[in-house]
């Protein structure tokens, strides 16, 4: 139901009764030159921003077969075909010394996945140039969210989890904390989980930390069946949620940022939930 998000309620609340509580005591008791009505009011002033800010609206799911929904709120900053060339060592391989170092980024084994569309641990990715498209790339859709937006996230498709992590920044317990307009920002704190849709296909959402948030609180974990358009989860203050998909499976007609689109300078906005992303190749329902 549209309300507001979990862990808003006792903010929300608390701040209400503290603007309440002081104007009642400054117009009865003593307003102390004005300071206690004038505390009142910025608790109720800060009141309104938590629940602006935890906001929760119910949304209309699109019913058509074949269609991915947006996972985030925000502008979509890019949309890419990318490649796995790497993946993160197992503890074996870093016994070897089968590893490459890279100070922003940590660790990887120099070869992806047997079956990349697995995303069965998390792999390193490179741009594909035209003309050397294979089966095996992904498209990633990026989305910035930033504080204006609801934080909220929600399934892309009918799905399973098959695969939840949550991994901190370059190997520190809590970030780096990158702005998540930035491209760097993907490396920051972060929750990755693979969905396997009904019609086979995995996805890959990952949840990010941006500058200001400190906290990403999933909602739904491994094993876990979900609708299309289900609340999964949320990330506090701006930050930003990636997307990746088959790009055998799937198309994907959004503008971005880095179209320098005249109407959408910012990329278009996308509604999580709503926004169509992505289409089936085949018009299969996820």
């Amino acid at each position: 139901m549209a309300g507001l998000a979990p862990g808003g309620h006792g903010p929300v609340l608390m701040m209400s009764m503290m603007g309440v509580s002081a104007l009642i005591i400054g117009t009865i008791i003593d307003p102390i030159a004005g300071l206690v009505p004038f505390f009142g009011i910025l608790c109720l002033m800060t009141a309104v921003f938590l629940a602006y800010f935890w906001r929760d609206p119910d949304r209309p799911i699109p019913r058509t077969d074949g269609v991915l929904v947006s996972p985030a709120d925000g502008h979509a900053m890019f949309l890419r075909r990318e490649r796995a060339v790497g993946r993160r060592p197992t503890n074996e391989q870093i016994a070897q010394g089968h590893i490459e170092h890279d100070a922003l980024t940590g660790d990887w084994f120099p070869e992806p996945l047997d079956n990349p569309l697995t995303f069965e641990t998390e792999q390193r990715y490179v741009p594909v140039p035209p003309g050397e498209e294979r089966p095996s790339d992904v498209w990633r859709l990026a989305i910035f969210m930033s504080p204006l937006d609801v934080h909220v996230n929600r399934a892309p498709g009918a799905s399973v989890i098959e695969r939840m992590e949550h991994r901190t920044g370059k190997g520190l317990r809590r970030g780096p904390f990158r702005p998540a307009y930035t491209k760097e920002s993907e490396h920051n704190e972060r929750v990755r989980s693979v969905h396997q849709l009904t019609n086979g296909l995995r996805i890959e959402i990952t949840q990010i930390s941006g500058a200001l948030a400190r906290t990403i609180l999933p909602y739904m974990f491994e094993g876990d069946a979900l609708r299309r358009g289900q609340r999964i989860g949320m990330i506090r203050l701006g930050s930003r949620v990636d997307l990746r998909v088959p790009a055998q499976g799937y198309t994907s007609s959004i503008i971005t940022a880095e179209d320098n689109h005249q109407h959408h300078p910012k990329g278009m906005h996308v509604t999580a939930g709503t926004s169509v992303v992505f289409r089936s190749k085949t018009g299969e329902e996820e």
